[in-house]
């Protein structure tokens, strides 16, 4: 695998990780062959870094909390005929350590060593940490 670059949103109106999964569970969050999608106006300009191996790191509640891989970048035209970017990504959603990140607009780069490290396998099922607990050890870099 190549260089390849992440990148990070906020997931607006969900309060947990099973939140995100269940909005992307819904066909209107989903492209025509049943992969979560999610519609931006703005295309990356670094989209072949992005499909070297890049994932995108889901912001929920203040912590990044989980991300996905993304598989490819669709041209999406809405009912108002604009162009927008479509990232598709693979449906598992991948907990990975809480990281503290303060809000922001649309989508972000996230360079590889600056992206929170996975969860180890086996903690990735438990239940997650009431979020004023994940978001104070965060605070103190515990997470």
């Amino acid at each position: 695998m190549g260089t390849y670059i992440n990148l990070i949103k906020l997931s607006v109106g969900t309060e947990t990780v099973d939140d995100l999964a269940l909005w992307q569970a819904t066909k209107r969050a989903q492209t025509p062959d049943g992969f979560p999608r999610h519609v931006t106006r703005m295309w990356p300009k670094r989209e072949a870094e992005i499909l070297q191996g890049g994932s995108i790191y889901w912001v929920i509640k203040g912590v990044i909390q989980c991300r996905q891989s993304i598989t490819r970048l669709d041209e999406y035209i809405g009912s108002d005929g604009i162009r927008r970017c479509s990232i598709v990504s693979d449906p598992q959603l991948v907990r990975t350590q809480g990281s503290l990140k303060r809000p922001f607009q649309g989508w972000r780069y996230l360079k590889p060593e600056d992206a929170p490290p996975d969860l180890p396998e086996g903690r990735d099922h438990e239940e997650p940490l009431p979020i004023e607990l994940n978001r104070a050890l965060a605070e103190i870099g515990v997470l």
